[in-house]
């Protein structure tokens, strides 16, 4: 009785009757990668002869596909790995794990590559959704040689970079903070290492990334504009594998083996950069002695299998930046240290063959310090978000044209704003800025429903509630609130629908919209996001957003899904967007919600995708044509402005080619309009100093960016026998030395022969070409 009454719950009817009427049974189990048996996410297994007979795994690896009693030939596929062609004989509810081996080529049956992929692109419901396994990321060019998640994420059609070498995006006109980046279901609230220009991903511990850009399910909420779903690899439960690299500025090493084969198995992670630490001997004696730079990621994860019903899994994350600058000679120091821990228990149960459930407790901390001074004077600047996170969510399929997903997820935030502490001599100073507390749930339920062979449904509905809590004084009233006391709430209703309706096997037109509630907001005060930038929670005067988007697209394959390509069009309205006013000036001193602006955005926009799956030359050209605006009441009375991520044209292409079995080329192509910016008009001064008059909110622009970067990768021994395999990658970032405007400044400049002072902009650049050379390594206990 239990599962009925957790369906009805939700208010959800299972169809046993019926169901049992029809002599349906149900084939379940998981589909795993067959040397590792690490579970494969978003698999697909489907009946030979009726592809609408079929399935996708779950998050988990998990399938359940309920059919008429009878046999059949079921095709298990995933992209990069051999099809498998399973007999079944149906006469009864089996249980049944499928494992795949990487490779290309069939064995004793040959179908289609269309057959096998069932065109995935064409045939799911989702709009904007792209997969991307860690392998094909790893042959692109890379900063440096640190292969970078979510760099690549920017070369696709709809995202932008936040600026040059940073790892910081944009989506669809949407702000960096209205993206929801989960590391195995932990929001990861700072993802970029040295001011933005790495991400905190370990490639080497990422097993899948997930970016749906349009038609968000309603399992996902809490931002507007995208999802970006990483998961951790859970670790080989064959046999021991050990992976790393040693590259100019880094270096990174992975361990992975069973602790009980085939039953439980660990991986352990860990990458740090040292390119300053080779510097120390030349600090040493000198004005900048004891200055150092470092940062280092730390991934671990184990599971155990504890029954066919039951398992768990333990993942976690710590990474930190470490910048110590020393000036002895004039007594003078700084530190900054920042970063992210995340911790992730889960437990998996099937209640039935059609029935999983899935159990989260997270845990998720950012923290930034900054500590500075000279001689006694001692300044220190401390802000932090923790949250802790327990979900229940549930994968029900009744039979093959029902996947339900159902549940409910609830976050308990602690945001501590930008506290500062000052002493000099005997005098203390403290800003005295309270954290800010807040309790955030969401339900949910959708349905992936397959109405007939040409169209499909995905519809969905979230309830949100968002909670300011206590201890807290109204800034409005004075009132005094106790902990845990409710000072302000906020619910919200989020439809959600996405449908596709196919016109041949290769061809399909799609649509979707999508509302969403935020209720956490980062608020920055510069063009790119940095560790400085705070996160903060609605409260009674700051409002959630609200965004609205819609979107539709016509999908078509050709060469049996060797090309595909896309257009999609998305219109996006934006409400109660937060910035700051123009005569903004920094007080740490003040709470900044009185310094916040409130007002409206808007996006639109076209994007073209053309990708080649098959063949010695793979890869992808994008292209996106979008204007995104803001408009402010109190910013020029609400002229419409462009956003400073509002980009006219953005171009990339990707292009891997297979050389021979040694070598491998890589080689990307971006090309972006310039980014804006609000320029200075005129100036004047005041004893003697300069102050600036500004022009129109972001009425100038920079000039246009564009960069070519290519890597070459050498294999000497490409034998799948050989226990121990190794790459070198050279890579060059920017290689035609385009000086790519990193930011604009100005500055007096003085005639003197004519005695006028004028101020003039110039233009500041950072990285030329850069080269790098990267050596990789792989040991397995077990070779193929």
């Amino acid at each position: 009785m239990m599962k009925y009454h957790l369906i009805l719950l939700f208010g959800i009817v299972l169809f046993s009757g019926s169901i049992e009427a029809q002599e349906d049974y149900t084939l379940s189990g998981y589909l795993k990668d067959a040397s590792s048996g690490e579970t494969l996410i978003g698999a697909n297994i489907f009946d030979l002869n009726n592809q609408a007979l079929g399935t996708s795994s779950n998050a988990y690896g998990f399938y359940s596909l309920s059919l008429p009693a009878g046999e059949y030939q079921l095709v298990a596929s995933y992209l990069g790995y051999n099809n498998s062609i399973i007999e079944v004989l149906l006469d009864s509810d089996q249980k049944l794990d499928i494992e795949l081996s990487q490779g290309v080529v069939m064995e004793e049956v040959t179908i289609t590559a269309a057959e096998a992929e069932k065109d995935q692109n064409v045939e799911s419901t989702q709009m904007g959704k792209v997969e991307l396994p860690v392998e094909s990321i790893k042959k692109l060019p890379a900063l440096l040689g640190e292969v970078d998640i979510l760099k690549t994420l920017q070369l696709l059609p709809g995202v932008l970079s936040a600026g040059e070498g940073g790892s910081g995006f944009y989506v669809r006109g949407g702000g960096p903070d209205q993206n929801l980046v989960l590391l195995d279901e932990a929001v990861v609230y700072n993802t970029g290492h040295l001011l933005g220009f790495f991400s905190v991903f370990n490639a080497d511990a990422i097993k899948n990334t997930t970016l749906i850009k349009g038609g968000m399910p309603a399992q996902y909420g809490g931002r507007l504009s995208s999802v970006v779903d990483v998961q951790m690899r859970e670790g080989n439960n064959k046999h021991y594998q050990v992976d790393g690299g040693v590259g100019i500025i880094a270096s990174r090493l992975t361990v992975q083996g069973p602790i009980q084969k085939d039953k439980s198995s660990f991986l352990v992670s860990g990458r740090r950069t040292y390119a300053l630490d080779l510097a120390q001997p030349f600090l040493r004696g000198g004005n900048f002695e004891g200055t150092n730079y470092f940062f280092y990621d730390f991934n671990t994860k184990i599971n155990f299998k504890l029954s066919d019903k039951d398992r768990i899994y333990l993942s976690g994350y710590f990474g930190r930046d470490v910048l110590n600058f020393k000036q002895p000679a004039r007594d003078f120091f700084f530190d900054l240290p920042y970063g992210n821990t995340t911790a992730t228990l889960r437990w998996n149960h099937l209640f039935t063959d059609r029935l999983f459930m899935n159990v989260s407790a997270i845990y998720n901390d950012y923290q930034f310090a900054f500590k500075g001074g000279q001689e006694d004077f001692i300044f220190e600047l401390k802000s932090a978000i923790e949250d802790i996170n327990l979900k229940v969510d549930f994968d029900f399929y009744p039979n093959p044209t029902h996947s339900i997903k159902y549940g409910i997820n609830t976050t308990y935030h602690t945001l501590t704003p930008n506290t500062a502490t000052a002493m000099n001599d005997d005098i203390d100073f403290s800003s005295g800025i309270e954290p800010k507390y807040a309790l955030e749930t969401g339900l949910y339920v959708q349905d992936d429903i397959k109405v007939n062979p040409a169209l499909s449904l995905n519809v969905g509905v979230r309830f949100s509630i968002f909670n300011q809590l206590g201890p807290f004084t109204s800034g409005l009233d004075g009132q005094v609130y106790e902990t845990n006391e409710i000072v302000q709430t906020y619910t919200g209703l989020e439809p959600r629908a996405s449908l596709k309706y196919s016109l041949g096997k290769d061809l399909s037109l799609k649509a979707a919209v999508t509302y969403a509630n935020q209720y956490l907001h980062l608020v920055s005060n510069s063009s790119s996001t940095l560790p400085t930038d705070i996160w903060v929670p609605s409260t009674e005067v700051v409002k959630p957003q609200t965004g609205l988007q819609y979107a539709a697209g016509i999908f078509k394959n050709f060469q049996d899904a060797m090309w595909e390509t896309s257009i999609e069009l998305y219109y996006k309205d934006l409400n109660n967007q937060i910035d700051y006013a123009d005569d903004y000036v920094q007080n740490i001193g003040v709470d900044e919600e009185q310094a916040f602006v409130f007002g409206e955005g808007r996006a639109y926009g076209a994007e073209f995708f053309l990708r080649k799956n098959r063949g010695k030359a793979t890869g992808w050209v994008g292209y996106t044509l979008a204007k995104t605006e803001r408009s402010f009441e109190d910013i020029e009375g609400g002229r419409w402005y462009p956003a400073v991520y509002d980009r006219l044209n953005d171009l990339s292409v990707v292009l891997n080619y297979e050389i021979n079995q040694k070598l491998e080329l890589g080689a990307s192509f971006v090309y972006g309009t310039g980014r804006w910016f609000t320029p200075y008009e005129s100036f004047y001064f005041i004893e003697g100093n300069i102050a600036p008059e500004y022009g129109p909110r972001n009425s100038s622009q920079i000039e246009d960016y564009h960069r070519f970067d290519v890597s070459l990768t050498y294999t000497p021994k490409a034998d799948d026998a050989k226990k121990f395999k190794s790459s070198w990658n050279l890579s060059f970032y920017n290689v035609y030395n385009r000086k790519n405007p990193f930011f604009i400044y100005y500055d007096a400049v003085i005639d003197r022969e004519i005695g006028t002072t004028q101020l003039e902009a110039f233009k500041v650049t950072i990285f030329p070409i850069i080269p790098s050379i990267t050596y990789n390594f792989k040991w397995n206990q077990k070779a193929k």
